[in-house]
């Protein structure tokens, strides 16, 4: 069943339930809401994001032999890079032995050890990258893969605070947030990294 099918009978089964019967949207406005977060210089945003990604595990790299490095690190295998960060990339894995893919083949999921896509924002306050649905090629991509990277460039959008994003992002139709490697607990508190996503989270920038 398709993404499409399941949210319209979603919303045939909730379109019989009287209106008194649901539950109220929240009696809010945006502007009520602050942050306790303020960067006291937004130059530093930068320096404030990496140092907060890095702190839930993610990593950051701003050398490109660093990059280069992890693609080396995965000899013979298919590299999936997004079209978007395509041009970006590809002088970067030229001469190594890995066959570079635009398309990501949902029936082979475990054939791409590594993925590189485009960040369409990062958020100072929680050390979050943001992807979106229109500069996503494919969703899976960035969840699948053992490693993710992420793109920052000068095209992406720089947030101060959680609440900026939301309000900037409200009209995309799906958007994800990423703050660090795919994290779960058992009842013992013991936490594992990449069990439901990427065990590697990296956010790249050049």
């Amino acid at each position: 069943m398709s993404r499409s099918n399941i949210f319209q009978s979603i919303q045939q089964a909730t379109q019989s339930i009287p209106a008194e019967a649901k539950t109220p949207l929240p009696d809010w406005k945006p502007g009520d809401l602050q942050s306790a977060f303020t960067p006291q210089d937004q130059a530093d945003l930068w320096e404030v994001f990496k140092d907060r990604f890095i702190a839930v595990n993610g990593k950051v790299i701003e050398d490109t032999s660093e990059f280069q490095d992890i693609l080396q690190s995965e000899p013979g295998s298919k590299l999936y890079v997004d079209p978007l960060v395509f041009q970006s990339i590809q002088p970067l894995a030229e001469g190594m032995n890995l066959e570079i893919c635009q398309t990501f083949d949902v029936d082979h999921v475990d054939d791409y050890p590594i993925s590189v896509t485009l960040a369409a924002g990062i958020i100072a306050e929680t050390g979050t990258v943001i992807i979106k649905e229109n500069q996503t090629s494919s969703r899976l991509s960035a969840l699948a893969p053992w490693t993710h990277i992420t793109l920052v460039d000068k095209r992406t959008t720089v947030y101060a605070t959680l609440l900026d994003a939301i309000s900037d992002l409200a009209d995309d139709p799906y958007v994800v947030f990423i703050t660090g490697p795919s994290k779960t607990a058992d009842v013992e508190g013991i936490l594992i990294e990449g069990v439901h996503g990427p065990g590697e989270q990296i956010c790249l920038r050049i």
